[in-house]
């Protein structure tokens, strides 16, 4: 494929995730979107006439069929990302699809060998990690001024945030998981990007079910749909994972839904290092945090407010997706990294339902 040929994708899917990619998609040059798939008939009509996308199926099946197609993004409920990734793997098409890869770690793996197989790219859209304030403290922690760090904190808490009850996402069969495979994984994607990406050892976890089985704490705003009925609930609501890497240090994550605190959707990550220390505090996702460095000036404790800028999130995503399928350097480029990610939310599901450590392999 040469660099300057025009890239033709398809996108699956038009919730706000599908959407992040269409517009993506659509400030770029050399990329043309021809197609978008998508069950919701009238969402999908305004979404393809919104971007200008000539064609429109309404089973994913038909998009991947579309002569001259080179990728697609995959931006469906959980239960579908390895049912289609693979098939648009197995007709040599990239992929690049939302997170988490899959609902489990056997899926997971399936999509990987079916890039490697296909020697096709797959990419998985951790967008959270492209924040500025994340990559700032990455910057600063990578430049070694706070030291080594040896205790982190991640956290993403919504008080009132279960996307609406009898959804696909409140449905273990469809999702996979709760709040720790839907938004807690992307804590503990940034978490680890900030470390230097060290390796999970151990994983100790605890799940809880109270409120989101009574019924607190629905965001019918959220608009999700996939779910029958009303009351189904068979997911956690919140979940606490304390992680052993191989560094020596640790990580104490927290995910939840639904919790009695601030309405606030607060995400942010705590960073405890032998020079210094750092908290990233974000209560608006959609502007930067408010990252304060901790150090430590000839015995006086000082305090430094960084400002960042928010950065490009899903932008970003879909422009190192296209980057890299222009590269041709496609070794290993197969979704690997979020498959480990998926084995250790895996594992964290054990611990919690085990009640005991387990170690990764």
């Amino acid at each position: 494929m040469a660099r300057d040929d025009t890239l033709h994708v398809g996108v699956i899917g038009v919730g706000w995730a599908g959407l992040q990619h269409l517009a993506a998609y659509d400030a770029l040059p050399g990329v043309a979107t021809v197609a978008v798939a998508a069950v919701e008939a009238e969402a999908r009509a305004e979404a393809a006439a919104q971007h200008g996308v000539e064609q429109q199926f309404d089973r994913w099946e038909n998009l991947l069929e579309v002569d001259g197609l080179d990728a697609v993004s995959v931006a469906t409920p959980t239960f579908l990302h390895a049912p289609i990734a693979i098939a648009a793997l197995e007709r040599g098409l990239h992929v690049l699809c939302e997170k988490p890869i899959a609902r489990t770690a056997a899926e997971a793996d399936a999509m990987v060998q079916a890039a490697r197989s296909a020697g096709r790219v797959l990419d998985v859209a951790f967008n959270k990690r492209r924040r500025g304030d994340i990559q700032k403290l990455a910057e600063i922690v990578a430049a070694g001024r706070l030291g080594t760090p040896y205790y982190v904190k991640g956290w993403w808490l919504r008080g009132r945030g279960i996307p609406t009850l009898g959804s696909w996402f409140t449905r273990m069969e469809l999702a996979g998981g709760g709040p720790l495979l839907d938004i807690g994984i992307h804590v503990l994607d940034y978490a680890l990007f900030v470390l230097g990406r060290p390796h999970v050892t151990t994983v100790s976890a605890s799940t809880y079910d109270h409120l989101g089985s009574a019924g607190f704490g629905s965001d019918p705003g959220m608009g999700k749909t996939g779910g029958a009925g009303a009351d189904a609930f068979d997911v956690e609501d919140l979940a606490t994972v304390f992680l052993r890497l191989d560094d020596g240090s640790t990580l104490l994550l927290e995910a939840s839904w639904a919790a009695h605190r601030t309405a606030a959707d607060a995400m942010g990550i705590t960073v405890y290092a032998t020079h210094g220390g750092a908290e990233l505090d974000i209560e608006d996702q959609f502007a930067p945090g408010d990252l304060r460095i901790f150090t430590d000036d000839g015995g006086v404790p000082a305090e430094t407010r960084l400002a960042c800028e928010l950065g490009a999130g899903h932008q970003a995503v879909v422009e190192d997706f296209l980057a890299t399928i222009r590269s041709g350097a496609w070794e290993g480029a197969d979704g690997s990294s979020a498959a480990h990610l998926a084995r250790v939310v895996e594992c964290c599901y054990r611990s919690a339902a085990e009640r005991r450590e387990i170690a990764l392999s």
